[in-house]
């Protein structure tokens, strides 16, 4: 067919034919030939742009705090990580993605962030939590204890980083108070009973120092508002400093080494006031109990000895600042977040098992460095 001559093109003369080789943009006459053909595909395809995955509408963002959003951690530098530029756009990246993913679950879920507490929904504003934390927040509240736990800013911090805090409370107690009673029927034998009172002073002190123990060293979320323009400097570093040396930094945050040596610091000042406090209370119960029984029993008046107050509850203050800090640093951030949430992180029942034997082993550990170090500075 290609060969074939057209009429059309046989009668056109060599003059029409210049004069439309001259005229290049002149569209063509008509043919009487032509038959209109409508292509079925669209002439135009649309743009790859308009094929992205739409995410739900999102609320209003504005909290009036300006442009800086949550990028400020409080200590005065972008995210605690001490970088440049790039470092900064990292981390705006890092928050835009947060916050981004945290509506996104919210909107799924059928929530608005008005029905979250106010300092969480101020968090996601500030793309300070991600879509996980948003998730376990909602599945935690469903439990009527978790829900009341979670009005109490401490706990809810904890317990959105770690939705096993409470379980090792009391796994850290529970141990707490069985190897601290171990021990007294040990020391005291057949005056256990008689001496109950001391047995029962001394366990108290114990448990309050065990629930300390867990409390400061656990990885938090954070979810403090950013500390007052007029603080000093030393404030605003501790502010901007990790609760744990070693927890994992959620995306968008970051923290400098000095941050992190910063919050073994922190939390040895802590642990040190709360050690020598509950030393001071435990001993200077067990003295007064030693006096009350020795003006009612004479003949055994010989038997109690005063317990040094100041040396014990400072030495032992010194002990949980120093030792006690960094090996529940080391089990919180460590060896738990780091090492066993990743690998048990779909059976908690397991989790859960292997975090009570390694705090149990903690606690064992932790009972014989005491006895060695009190030996040392003679305070036993």
């Amino acid at each position: 067919m290609a060969a074939a001559s057209s009429p059309l093109s046989s009668s056109l003369s060599s003059s029409s034919l210049g004069h439309f080789i001259s005229n290049p943009h002149r569209p063509s006459p008509p043919s009487a030939f032509s038959i209109p053909v409508r292509s079925p595909l669209p002439s135009r395809f649309p743009s790859l742009s308009s094929l992205r995955l739409r995410l739900p509408p999102l609320p209003s963002l504005s909290n009036g705090s300006g442009n800086n959003g949550g990028k400020s951690n409080g200590s005065g530098n972008q995210g605690g990580g001490g970088g440049g530029g790039g470092d900064d756009e990292d981390d705006e990246s890092g928050w835009e993605k947060n916050r981004d993913q945290a509506l996104f679950v919210l909107a799924n879920l059928g929530r608005s962030l008005d029905s979250l507490p106010l300092d969480l929904a101020e968090a996601v504003r500030d793309g300070k939590v991600t879509g996980e934390i948003i998730t376990r927040f909602v599945n935690l509240e469903k439990s009527p204890l978790f829900r009341w736990l979670m009005n109490f800013g401490g706990f809810k911090e904890r317990l959105l980083a770690d939705d096993l805090f409470l379980a090792k409370v009391l796994m850290e107690c529970g141990v707490g108070i069985f190897t601290k009673t171990a021990a007294e029927y040990q020391k005291r034998k057949e005056n256990f009973v008689k001496e109950l009172d001391f047995v029962i002073a001394d366990v108290v002190m114990a448990i309050v120092a065990d629930f300390m123990l867990v409390w400061l060293p656990a990885p938090t979320v954070s979810l403090r508002s950013s500390i007052a323009v007029g603080a000093g400097p030393i404030a605003k570093f501790f502010h901007g400093c990790p609760d744990n040396a070693f927890q994992v930094a959620l995306a968008g945050r970051s923290y400098s080494l000095v941050q992190r040596i910063g919050a073994i610091v922190r939390n040895g000042s802590k642990l040190f006031v709360v050690g020598t406090a509950s030393s001071l209370i435990g001993t200077g119960v067990t003295n007064a109990l030693i006096k009350a029984r020795k003006a009612v029993d004479k003949e055994n008046a010989h038997e109690g000895e005063d317990i040094p107050i100041i040396s014990t509850s400072v030495g032992y203050g010194v002990y949980m600042a120093v030792s006690s800090n960094l090996r529940y640093q080391i089990l919180a951030g460590v060896i738990e977040q780091r090492m066993l949430e990743p690998l048990l992180h779909n059976n908690k029942a397991l989790l859960s098992a292997m975090c009570f034997a390694v705090r149990t082993g903690n606690t064992f550990l932790g009972s014989l460095l005491w006895v060695d170090y009190a030996r040392w500075v003679g305070i036993q």
